[in-house]
């Protein structure tokens, strides 16, 4: 049934190996064009957030629209500087000394998240030899997101400082701010979170060089209001006009520009038809079990709603390595190729080899040709070298 779940595709599934990661170049280029537009007409200068999306394969494509790159750590960090080039940027909750000393190797652009860590830190960010801009990461204290596992403005929250918890004293040295709120969000929640900024910490803004308006704006999902944005960064500079401002969207990048590709193993009954698959939502898709949300698949539809509904599973251990329950125009077979959607994004950044399980593979689709190629395969040695 391998040509049943290709409907809609214009490249072979079958020249992947399975699982496997698949990068349309296309889509990923349809995105670059619009977040290319976004920084002509707004100003603003986009940076790629390598949490979210950090195939570096396709950097130098990235790389012809995007100035640079944001990381959370001294990882990142080399990754960005290595691979991508132009500005790195990088943030986190907090740094050891060690890995500081790593940042500071790369990154043009330092934030910190507390006053405490500034003021740890500072002496030695003034001693390297070349010039890093540093910044604050601050809590405006406005949620706009539906899921309090993504809200940094939860009460409680460890990201960013409060103004309440600021002082003039504390931004000596700093020459810009950071906020980041969003989470899969559209540009009326930026405008009012930036609302909720300028009346928190708009009166520092007066001696600062930048700020950065975070990650999680929606960019190219079909129904974002680009104008919004545009309208909303062109205002907060027309009112700070010395102000850079900065975009760091990891998932807009990646949005609906590739699939997972796996292949029925076994189907086995209880309570109900259950399809046992090459691939894992714990290890490869985590974010179906942690946001919780259910993936598409090509060709198939709700529980139901065609005529063969399943069950469909991972191979590891964990009775809870479940995908959903999806249903086909007719029954599934080992060996049939299943292709997930929108699978480019907070996954190959977050897979794990739980149980031995081996990653998928990663591959991408020429632009022109529409061919496959296998970037990237994985074994043994990458499982056994994550331990000891």
């Amino acid at each position: 049934m391998a040509n049943a779940r290709e409907q809609g595709l214009d490249f072979s599934i079958r020249a992947c190996p399975s699982p496997a990661y698949v990068v349309d170049d296309a889509l990923l280029r349809r995105n670059l064009e619009r977040l290319g537009e976004v920084q002509a007409a707004s100003g603003a200068r986009i940076l790629l957030a390598l949490k979210g999306f950090a195939m570096w394969d396709t950097f130098p494509l990235v790389r012809q629209y995007l100035v640079g790159t944001t990381s959370s750590g001294q990882d990142e960090a080399r990754l960005g500087a290595e691979t991508f080039g132009g500005e790195v940027h990088c943030y986190s909750p907090a740094f050891t000394e060690e890995e500081l000393r790593v940042v500071l190797r790369y990154a043009d652009h330092l934030s910190f998240n507390s006053p405490g860590q500034w003021r740890r830190f500072r002496e030695m960010v003034a001693a390297v030899p070349r010039r890093v801009s540093c910044g604050m990461r601050v809590n405006p204290e406005h949620s706009t997101g539906d899921v309090p596992l993504y809200d940094p403005c939860a009460s409680g929250s460890r990201l960013g400082t409060r103004a309440r918890d600021l002082t003039p004293e504390d931004l000596e040295g700093l020459e810009g701010l950071h906020f980041h709120t969003l989470c899969e969000q559209n540009s009326d929640d930026l405008e009012t979170t930036l609302a909720a900024f300028e009346a928190r910490f708009g009166h520092y803004l007066g001696d600062l060089e930048w700020v950065n308006f975070g990650g999680g704006h929606h960019i190219t999902r079909d129904d974002y209001d680009v104008e919004r944005l545009v309208r909303v960064i062109r205002g907060f500079r027309e009112r700070h006009p010395h102000l850079t401002v900065y975009l760091e969207p990891g998932e807009a990048i990646a949005l609906n520009t590739g699939y997972l590709i796996c292949t029925v193993l076994d189907i086995v009954d209880n309570d109900g038809p259950i399809a046992i698959l090459d691939t894992s939502a714990t290890a490869h898709m985590p974010d179906v079990l942690e946001m919780p949300y259910r993936p598409e698949i090509i060709g198939g539809g709700k529980p139901g709603e065609k005529a063969c509904t399943y069950r469909l599973g991972g191979q590891t251990c964990l009775a809870g390595d479940i995908v959903g329950e999806y249903s086909f125009d007719a029954p599934l077979a080992i060996g049939d190729r299943l292709v997930f959607t929108d699978m480019a994004h907070y996954t190959m950044v977050k897979t794990t080899t739980f149980n031995g399980i081996r990653l998928p593979s990663i591959c991408r689709i020429d632009e022109a040709s529409r061919e496959v190629r296998t970037v990237r395969t994985f074994g043994y040695v990458d499982y056994m070298q994550r331990l000891s």
